[in-house]
């Protein structure tokens, strides 16, 4: 029995030279210049006033200590837990002391820290969607609806709807690539070449995680959080603790492995 035929279209060799090829370099290029760009519009951060720094410092302290009890022994335990719940009763862990308690979540806008923040993300955003917005509306202008190349390896037919935007074809095969999705291809797909150009550490291959923080909703006013209320929560996750040392009965342990002759010498 015969097999399946396989879908040929003769497409002209120049396809390769003045779409595939202006296409990529195009974002190769792009992706650089964004990087550059980034760099260039990047604010230095400011360090943390010594207060504000101690706040998060004991926060952390907090959380390092439910998460470590166990490397510690009960009355180590038991006193670093007292000290911590009397702080956060005090509000000697505030940045604004006692005047602090109560006062519910900051506003963002007060903040210039956190100001600083939403325009560094601002100008990221800015660097990242008006380049793509123009390559996208030049390849719309001058190469919508061409079909460039062919996959090499077989692919289901969920995957037409992303390979052949622009192309009106309901029974192509969907290994063809159209030049406009050939683009949204290598957005995502040039990140390996431009850590190896730009290194590993560059704005270039942020653009997929940025997209994403776009498309769930990122809210950058979201960050603040009430200081007092997070350091009531972590003095109510140490109280539920159930604490044991992992030293406790070594002796008993190291000396029934002795007896039955297990111990790894």
């Amino acid at each position: 029995m015969a097999g399946p035929v396989e879908q040929q279209i003769h497409r002209d060799p120049a396809l390769f030279y003045w779409i595939l090829l202006p296409i990529t370099l195009v974002m190769i290029l792009t992706g650089i210049l964004r990087h550059y760009l980034s760099t260039l519009l990047q604010t230095p951060p400011k360090r943390l006033p010594l207060p504000k720094l101690r706040e998060q410092r004991s926060l952390l302290r907090a959380v390092n200590l439910r998460a470590n009890h166990a490397q510690i022994a009960r009355h180590a335990f038991e006193r670093r837990k007292e000290s911590y719940m009397e702080g956060v009763k005090d509000g000697r862990f505030l940045a604004e002391g006692a005047e602090g308690r109560g006062k519910g979540k900051p506003n963002p806008l007060n903040d210039p820290a956190m100001m600083e923040g939403m325009m560094g993300m601002m100008k990221g955003n800015v660097a990242m969607m008006v380049p793509q917005s123009l390559i996208m509306g030049w390849i719309n202008a001058f190469f919508s609806g061409y079909v460039i190349m062919k996959l090499p390896f077989p692919l289901t037919p969920q995957f037409k709807q992303m390979l052949q935007a622009g192309v009106g074809t309901r029974d192509l095969d969907v290994r063809w690539v159209s030049s406009l999705s050939w683009y949204f291809l290598t957005l995502f797909g040039l990140q390996p070449v431009y850590n190896f150009i730009l290194g590993s550490n560059n704005a270039a291959s942020q653009v997929a995680q940025q997209m994403q923080q776009q498309q769930q909703g990122a809210n950058p006013m979201a960050g603040a959080e009430d200081a007092d209320k997070l350091f009531a929560n972590e003095g109510e996750n140490l109280e539920v603790v159930e604490h044991w040392f992992v030293l406790d009965g070594v002796e008993e342990r190291l000396l029934a492995r002795l007896g039955a002759g297990t111990l790894d010498v």
